[in-house]
């Protein structure tokens, strides 16, 4: 007796950030009709996904409104740990299963706090585009610098939000010798020995390296404003890749072009992209990358290879992963 499997149709709203080409979906393709879309546009999203059993997004919204739009609809899977462009009320009461991606790029995001934290210290791509200008050629002495220099090495690291990402930053800077302090939920029994439990008030006052880690919810909006800045050293450094809207960034650039503190790094901001007018993009302290921390390819084979996985485990009835 021969047993009929529906062939499951699975549609990918927006491939092209995670895979623009260097990766494959070829393992997705074994478990149905497969159809990859590189971007789509809010009035797209319906009619591409009509007859999707299967969805895959990135940043494309599945709201209730779409949702009661595709009857077929049995699985969206994020590709992402944030799965804030899902309805997760609305997919539970249709029955839709909805996944993530947790934890893939732990080890490129503490990467890029770093490269971030280095640009500032250590302006080496300043350096290295004066000298392809010719300017250490034509130097009278052996050596110049158009910036005080930091040492790293017992400057104050302080960290808001002990998860994943925040731990490993935690780890890699007390690797560079520095006083690690965090706020977290976690008692100081489950801290690392190296780890000092602070208030957000001490954290904001004391530290020299103030950086951001933890989730978007109401509380933690514009946890970085015009009160919190106040108290921050004229001397420190914030660092945000975690959600954009943790910070004000009218704020912030208002306190960096009034000398109240040394400078912002920002792998993400509150609008993405963001509208030329945004007052960040020129604040020469201000150092904006374009939401790539997770963008390695380690990690972001990582990434395919467990929402194909999510995919598989759903497909054969033990859903993983689940939001």
């Amino acid at each position: 007796m021969t047993i009929f499997v529906p062939i499951m149709k699975i549609v990918i709203l927006d491939g092209f950030t995670a895979n623009p080409g260097d990766l494959s979906w070829t393992t997705l393709e074994e478990m149905g009709t497969l159809t990859v879309y590189d971007r789509t546009s809010p009035s797209e999203t319906v009619a591409r996904a009509a007859e999707a059993d299967i969805v895959l997004t990135n940043k494309v919204i599945l709201g209730k409104k779409e949702m009661e739009l595709l009857p077929h609809l049995k699985y969206i899977g994020v590709l992402a740990t944030g799965y804030n462009v899902v309805d997760i009320k609305a997919a539970h009461e249709r029955g839709i299963t909805v996944t993530n991606v947790p934890a893939y790029s732990t080890e490129s995001v503490a990467q890029m706090v770093f490269a971030h934290l280095l640009t500032v210290t250590n302006r080496t791509e300043h350096y290295a585009q004066e000298n392809r200008n010719g300017r250490w050629t034509n130097n009278k002495d052996f050596c110049y610098w158009d910036f005080p220099h930091m040492e790293l090495s017992g400057k104050s690291f302080g960290i808001i939000g002990l998860g994943n990402i925040g731990q490993r930053v935690a780890d890699i800077a007390h690797a560079f010798g520095m006083r690690v302090c965090a706020y977290t939920s976690k008692s100081e029994s489950q801290l690392p020995s190296y780890v000092e439990k602070k208030s957000l008030t001490a954290l904001f006052s004391e530290c020299d390296v103030v950086s951001l880690h933890c989730p978007l919810t109401p509380d933690t909006h514009h946890l970085i404003n015009r009160q919190t800045l106040q108290m921050m050293k004229p001397s420190a450094i914030l660092i945000n890749t975690g959600r954009g809207p943790l910070v004000d960034d009218q704020a912030v650039a208002d306190a960096l072009a009034e000398g109240r503190f040394a400078a912002f790094c920002a792998d993400v901001l509150t609008e993405e992209p963001p509208k030329a007018t945004n007052p960040l993009l020129t604040q020469p302290n201000a150092f904006i990358t374009p939401h790539i921390a997770w963008a390695s390819k380690e990690a972001r084979i990582r990434l395919l290879q467990v929402a194909i996985d999510n995919v598989h485990s759903f497909l054969i009835g033990h859903p993983q992963n689940m939001v």
